[in-house]
């Protein structure tokens, strides 16, 4: 039987392809070091659980409204506002199963095939996956090393864009380098938007995973609101991963059609974990708190070994919880033709698992720098230590 050719257009989250090694070799009695999947191993909050639960035992097990209870759509709106001085009213709020479905629906709402969609690369891997599956032509701009970490090419993004290019993928706090804009940078991206008549996805999972400093959405910038969706997730500010619940905000035209693709494809997010979602926003943020102070210790300790391995560097980013090692000078000491080789026997060697540059989009012309990408939400201080150490200790005993 045959297969739609459009399956050809679709990738995956290359991370998990990672983890299916990693756990290869586990399984084989060897010591795996988890650097390479951005779950988190801290659990949800207790009394997110008992809400959960008590929704359950109060029968909120059945079908609920397309685009999410009431109640959780007006605390969105208002948590969502506030922290990024907005006006949003609930109907410009729609729930979702997790923050990933907003990509898919996004670009099913506002890209017809054969129309342009920039998107950062490196990045997010169903960014480019959810583009050529729907039949867009992927427009790839790609990010610049700087003195404190990395920064969009705003002059190559100019040049990709044309009169077919109908929207922008932006992820400021970004996956997998861990990028921040400037206000400049963002307030140059908001005015090529308006510029051209973009459609704007403001990837906004890791807002509120930050260690100093305040985020900014794009969204709040002038003449933005109206051609901009926001991604909001639980999974990552909420240690939520499992519970899949996220949501759309979106001007409400698009918000009504995300809306309508919701009952196509779920019918609804799962009753009983929206309420766990209102006592996530409107309870104790004490736990938001206190993982924010392991991951900032995690993130430290990632980053001050890494810089004591020979031929890798990394500077210190202020939010998400990935570091992107330039590791080119250790590729090279080791004799390597790659860094996917690098990867590979780092694992058999060291145990230390993690994905690399080729796992976040094709490679753009000109690159000659070799990167990898540590997450640390999975992995507590003392196996960072111990795996940083003989990743250590395997590059310099060549």
């Amino acid at each position: 039987m045959k297969i739609a050719r459009r399956i050809d257009g679709l990738g995956t989250e290359t991370a998990f392809a990672v983890a299916q090694a990693a756990g290869e070799w586990k399984a084989r009695g060897n010591r795996v070091f988890p650097f390479h999947l951005g779950d988190i191993d801290l659990p949800t909050a207790p009394h997110i659980v008992e809400a959960m639960n008590a929704a359950i035992a109060d029968g909120k097990t059945g079908y609920c409204p397309g685009p999410g209870i009431p109640e959780l759509r007006e605390a969105l709106a208002d948590d969502i506002g506030s922290r990024r001085g907005m006006t949003i009213s609930a109907d410009e709020v729609v729930v979702t199963t997790g923050g990933k479905p907003v990509i898919t629906k996004f670009l099913q709402t506002v890209m017809d095939p054969g129309e342009g969609v920039l998107y950062p690369n490196p990045g997010f891997p169903i960014y480019e996956s959810q583009i050529e599956y729907l039949g867009g032509v992927p427009l790839p701009y790609r990010y610049v090393p700087t003195a404190d970490g990395f920064a969009i090419d705003l002059d190559h993004l100019r040049s990709l864009i044309t009169p077919r290019t109908t929207a922008l993928i932006y992820n400021d706090l970004q996956n997998p380098i861990s990028a921040e804009s400037t206000d400049a940078e963002r307030e140059a991206v908001a005015q090529i938007a308006q510029e051209h008549d973009l459609w704007v996805l403001s990837d906004e999972a890791y807002f509120e995973m930050r260690y100093e400093g305040a985020s900014r959405s794009i969204a709040a910038l002038p003449g933005m609101a109206e051609r901009t969706v926001i991604l909001y997730t639980f999974s990552k500010k909420f240690a939520m991963t499992g519970s899949r619940l996220g949501c759309a905000v979106a001007p409400r035209a698009v918000a009504h059609v995300i809306s309508t693709l919701n009952t196509n494809d779920e019918s609804c997010t799962t009753h009983f974990v929206q309420w766990a979602g209102i006592a996530a926003l409107t309870g104790t943020q004490e736990p938001v708190r206190r993982m924010l102070e392991e991951f900032r210790a995690r993130r430290d300790a990632v980053c001050d070994l890494v810089n004591t391995i020979p031929g890798m560097s990394v500077e210190v980013p202020q939010s998400t919880f990935y570091v992107f090692p330039d590791v080119t000078d250790a590729v090279r000491r080791m004799g390597l033709t790659s860094v996917s080789e690098f990867a590979e026997q780092a694992l058999r060697s060291t145990g230390v698992s993690f994905c690399t540059r080729e796992h976040f989009g094709r490679r753009q012309p000109g690159e000659d720098r070799e990167y990898i990408r540590l997450a640390y939400s999975g992995i507590g201080l003392d196996d960072i230590t111990e795996g940083l150490t003989r990743l250590r200790a395997w590059v310099d005993s060549v």
